[in-house]
């Protein structure tokens, strides 16, 4: 067998530790099951292309053995309670890697240096885990991130002597890999435009530190999330230099003016730096003046597009009511299902008064 597709069954129980005989498996996706227990070992030996366990309900940390799959060019692990720190040997022996996909789980430490040896990578997305440290400066040497290349559209092809990915399909042995990314603010599922993407999530953790102008030279990517951090410094100039369709710097400890370079920002069509310790005027381009004041509340920012100066003297009634109650929401469970859970659980006003130092805390204090 060269395919196992069994995703989206009610699959309980543990991954049984006997795939040392399974050599050709080179397709192996058990997302959206009840599956319990650790990755077992065995599974590291079968050297396969896509590795796809996302939203389960494993756990305990990434065994050893999957570095000797060299071939991966998939690593989806999202949505389970993996732990420990992010091996190093990601970016040491899974050369191929051009998604990798650890988002929603427990793991912990720095960002491994040796991730910026993954020449292909893509998609980085470890939103949403409890990784500190500072963001690494050699990013930048993320090829993939920093240079035109082809686009593929990861189609799967199966055969009875080889497996492989490749551009276009058009025969029935075509199997499509697909991948559930946080674009534009919103959690979507893509397929045969999964080729298209090239993004990095790192919010909902707890990094440190300036962001690196380093990022500035990642001009292919698309989308860039760090929200929900504690990064501090000014926001380099560099950012404004990239080709970008989403950015979220908010939820930080961010100061000084939002970088006039912001305005070369054309293809911006999502866009949030609030609740940071932002001043000054916001840059004049058509874009930054496209966004409503929740793209840039909770700093002390002024002008267009800003209706209301809701930095300097909260807002009074209901709307700081609500958009304090949501800023903590996103703070305390994550920024992509905060606004769900505020809309259909009622959360109340004294559980989230005191949930941010701050300006959000000043607002709710006069809000109340």
């Amino acid at each position: 067998m060269e395919c196992l597709a069994i995703e989206g069954n009610l699959l309980s129980g543990e991954i049984p530790d006997c795939w040392n005989h399974w050599r050709r498996l080179g397709y192996l996706d058990l997302e959206n099951n009840n599956l319990t227990g650790q990755i077992p070992p065995s599974l590291g030996h079968l050297n396969p292309s896509v590795l796809n366990l996302r939203n389960n309900d494993m756990f305990g940390e990434l065994p050893s053995t999957l570095q000797h799959s060299t071939s991966l060019i998939m690593l989806d692990l999202s949505d389970n309670h993996f732990s420990g720190s992010v091996p190093a040997w990601i970016g040491d022996k899974l050369s191929k890697l051009e998604i990798l996909s650890l988002r929603s789980n427990n793991f912990n430490g720095h960002i491994p240096q040796k991730i910026c040896q993954l020449q292909s990578l893509r998609i980085l997305d470890l939103d949403n885990n409890n990784i500190s440290g500072s963001i690494p400066k050699c990013f930048s040497n993320l090829s993939a991130m920093a240079n035109k290349s082809n686009q593929n559209s990861y189609m799967f092809q199966w055969s009875s002597t080889s497996y492989m990915f490749q551009w276009s399909s058009t025969s029935t042995n075509l199997f499509c890999i697909r991948a559930l990314l946080v674009l534009k603010g919103r959690v979507d599922e893509y397929g045969t435009t999964l080729g298209l993407v090239i993004s990095m999530y790192l919010s909902t953790n707890r990094l440190i530190g300036e962001i690196p102008k380093e990022l500035g030279s990642l001009v292919e990517l698309q989308s860039l999330n760090l929200s929900g951090n504690l990064l501090i410094g000014n926001i380099p100039d560099e950012i404004g230099n990239m080709e970008l369709e989403s950015l979220d710097l908010s939820m930080n400890q961010l100061n000084g003016e939002i970088p006039s370079s912001f305005s070369n920002l054309n293809f911006l069509n999502h866009f949030n730096v609030s609740y940071n310790n932002l001043t000054g005027q916001i840059p004049t381009s058509t874009q930054l003046q496209s966004f409503g004041n929740f793209s840039y509340m909770g700093n002390h920012l002024y002008g267009p597009p800003l209706t209301t100066n809701c930095s300097t003297k909260p807002c009074s009634g209901s709307l700081v009511l609500y958009q304090v109650l949501e800023a903590c929401i996103l703070l305390k469970v994550g920024p992509y299902i905060g606004r769900k859970l505020y809309m259909y659980n009622g959360c109340k006003w004294n559980k989230w008064r005191c949930c941010r130092a701050g300006g959000v805390s000043g607002a709710a204090a006069e809000g109340g």
